[in-house]
């Protein structure tokens, strides 16, 4: 349900950016300032005219603007890429590393693009532009991911703890075993408890956060072979074993960042209580 509704907020957002280009873009604005000017220096210019046909030219021919706007396929791909380069900006990243694989993952979001675009119209197009529509979701999916993977690798905290905790423990077993009073002993034993908890949350993080890694690695890899699944699957392929193979990969994909996400954000906010 929750990723359902993020594609669909997704997609409503692409919807509002494309409608807002058609409205503000200089073909209309320049037919609003025509029909401004028109009306008021020119109301009259024949008999027969009446100044409020220039406003129902103006309308007819803002509405024409807007509608080959929304229905030029190849203008709808580059007006929700550049939103999705402002949705999932690399730049957000410190790392290096983690700003050219989101970068990568729209670079090949925008080339499956295009090959649906290139794809001829009809049954085969109409499955791959939902096929296109899990992509999205994995591009979001492997920017979260990313995202989390850079705050852990620059978190200062945690790198003090992964050094300071586990020599911590060691010198409170040492002191332990030099201890005599026993409710001082007491109170030693459950420092360690509470320091062996916190070593354990910071050693699952830590395996949490290299599973990530592979999982990055592997979403990436992952969208090139779709894109290059999608260049040899042709009309007569739509019902075939590979296509019906590329949208179960694709699903599993999906699946499988959005359970990563949930651990990672599971594991780093019970570390952080």
């Amino acid at each position: 349900m929750a990723k359902s509704l993020f594609r669909t907020e997704l997609e409503r957002r692409a919807w509002r950016t494309m409608l807002s280009f058609a409205i503000f873009r200089l073909e209309s604005a320049l037919t609003i300032a025509a029909t401004i000017i028109l009306t008021f220096l020119f109301p009259n210019p024949f008999p027969w005219w009446r100044w409020w046909y220039w406003l129902v030219l103006g309308v007819v021919a803002e509405a024409l603007i807007i509608y080959t706007s929304l229905s030029d396929a190849a203008l709808a791909q580059k007006v929700v890429a550049d939103m999705l380069r402002g949705e999932f900006n690399p730049r957000e990243f410190r790392s290096a590393k983690y700003r050219d694989k989101v970068a990568k993952a729209l670079e090949y979001r925008e080339r499956i693009e295009g090959v649906i675009l290139r794809s001829r119209e009809g049954v085969l197009r109409d499955h791959l532009q939902e096929d296109a529509r899990r992509i999205t979701e994995w591009v979001a999916s492997v920017f979260g991911l990313a995202r989390r993977l850079d705050a852990y690798e620059n978190d200062e905290i945690i790198k003090r703890d992964m050094t300071s905790v586990k020599s911590a423990i060691e010198e409170f077993e040492a002191r332990l075993r030099r201890e005599d009073d026993e409710a001082v002993r007491q109170q030693m034993r459950e420092a360690i408890h509470s320091k062996k908890t916190h070593w354990d949350n910071l050693q699952r993080l830590q395996n949490t956060m290299e599973k990530a890694e592979f999982q990055l690695e592997n979403t990436l890899s992952a969208m090139g072979t779709v894109y290059a699944q999608l260049q040899l699957i042709g009309a007569k392929d739509v019902d075939s074993s590979r296509a019906r193979r590329l949208r179960e990969d694709i699903a599993a994909q999906v699946a499988a960042l959005h359970d990563i996400v949930e651990t990672m954000d599971e594991v780093y906010s019970g570390l952080k209580d």
